[in-house]
């Protein structure tokens, strides 16, 4: 009766990670100067927003994030996938509680990772003012041919 009682249990939680630190994130954008469009891709709705904002994205998603304003050199920052010391520990903890279940559900859905870097802080440069045009050149006088030759 206690292993049935064990294997429920581990059933119930499925996913360590998934059930303490759930699959979704949110992932903080901002800029200097602030107000610039923020276009997140890798979500499963393309989201785009102004900075400073906010979006809210699956744990197991592959993120990259394009900066633009008029006036200024577009940036993309790509983001990358880490296992924190809290997303192992959830991990971890389906040893005890999910087995390889959990760890396969932990696994699929990303819920033992975090995004890197959040929050995404960019500091946008100046587009270089394009060269002025040439000077228009003066046309050179013709030479005056010499007078008894």
């Amino acid at each position: 009766m206690r292993i049935v009682g064990i294997l429920a249990l581990g059933a119930m939680l499925g996913g360590c990670a998934s059930v303490t630190r759930g699959t979704t994130e949110n992932i903080s954008i901002s800029s200097t100067p602030s107000g610039v469009e923020a276009v997140v891709s890798g979500l499963e709705v393309p989201t785009t927003c102004m900075t400073p904002c906010s979006v809210v994205a699956k744990r197991n998603a592959d993120i990259s994030i394009t900066l633009q304003k008029e006036g200024f050199e577009s940036q993309t920052v790509q983001l990358t996938k880490e296992v924190p010391a809290t997303g192992a520990a959830g991990f971890a903890g389906n040893i005890i509680a999910g087995g390889l279940v959990g760890m396969g559900v932990d696994a699929v859905t990303g819920a033992a990772t975090d995004h890197k870097p959040n929050p995404v802080i960019v500091t946008m440069q100046p587009k270089a003012p394009p060269p002025p045009p040439p000077a228009p050149r003066k046309p050179r006088p013709k030479p005056v041919p010499e007078a008894g030759t």
